[in-house]
């Protein structure tokens, strides 16, 4: 295997646009099997569609990244990353000042690599390693350590669990309308029968129509909905409190979703992160 790390890091003066474009035209005629990049956003920072011939793992150390694909949303917090697998058009917004940290896998590079796009919470061993990669100056790439770490991090990727912090959209026009909406005034109240009223459908017609769509169940999409309305404004510092008020949740059932979905207590969870 070879292994070759590209740290951009827009302190050289580049505007972030020529960056963007300097690190497409590389990772198109690079050769090896992983690749390490970092760079810095300012917040609102919009990178527009685009794509790569390898899969990209994408990890904001500091900041909020939101990727849009035509398969929905998905948000990156700190502490975790997005898989992205090859040839997948996305664009990035930044919400807040972004640190990010991207490494790029020919898709072939080991097996057991996914080819779905989801986000993945890193363990200490992964974040201590997209770091180290990051990190290394061009003239030690060939040295042994630098090898192990690559490789390491390379096989350490399929062993990632995933998080629900997706939000696929629906391609049903009418059914995607709703959803739209939803993102626009989220709310723990919406149910089955209130959409499939809308819809003019059954129950039973609409439940399956809405998991064939996106893959969820209207209940699983709608909470992970909020989590994407929550997520930022709790990284921003907002209190727990009047987040959870906004969405429509009391403080002690937010608090049930928020640990059920990402597996610790707001705050527990937050202070991990940072």
């Amino acid at each position: 295997m070879r292994y070759q790390t590209f740290v951009a890091r827009n302190a050289a003066g580049l505007e972030l646009e020529q960056l963007h474009r300097l690190r497409l035209q590389w990772l198109e005629q690079a050769e090896g099997d992983v690749f390490a990049l970092a760079t810095l956003y300012p917040s609102g920072h919009h990178i527009p569609d685009h794509h790569h011939i390898q899969a990209q793992l994408l990890h904001a150390i500091s900041g909020v990244a939101m990727v849009t694909t035509k398969f929905g949303r998905w948000m990156v917090p700190p502490h975790h990353a997005l898989w992205l697998p090859a040839g997948v058009e996305h664009a990035v917004d930044m919400l807040g000042d972004v640190s990010m940290h991207s490494i790029y896998v020919r898709p072939d590079a080991v097996a057991g690599l996914k080819d779905h796009l989801h986000v993945v919470g890193l363990t200490p061993l992964m974040d201590n390693l997209i770091r180290e990669a990051v990190a290394v100056a061009p003239e030690r790439q060939a040295e042994e350590r630098t090898m192990f770490v690559m490789g390491l991090l390379l096989h350490e990727i399929p062993n990632l669990e995933e998080r629900p912090l997706g939000l696929p959209f629906p391609e049903d026009r009418r059914l995607a309308m709703l959803c739209r909406g939803f993102l626009k005034d989220p709310s723990p109240h919406t149910n089955i029968d209130n959409w499939a009223d809308r819809l003019g459908m059954s129950r039973r017609t609409f439940t399956r129509m809405f998991r064939r769509e996106t893959g969820l169940s209207l209940s699983t999409w709608r909470q992970q909905a909020c989590l994407l309305a929550a997520l930022p404004r709790l990284t921003e510092g907002e209190p727990v409190t009047s987040v959870a008020l906004d969405l429509g949740y009391g403080v002690p059932a937010f608090t049930t979703m928020f640990k059920r979905m990402l597996g610790a207590p707001p705050r527990h969870y937050l202070h991990s992160a940072a």
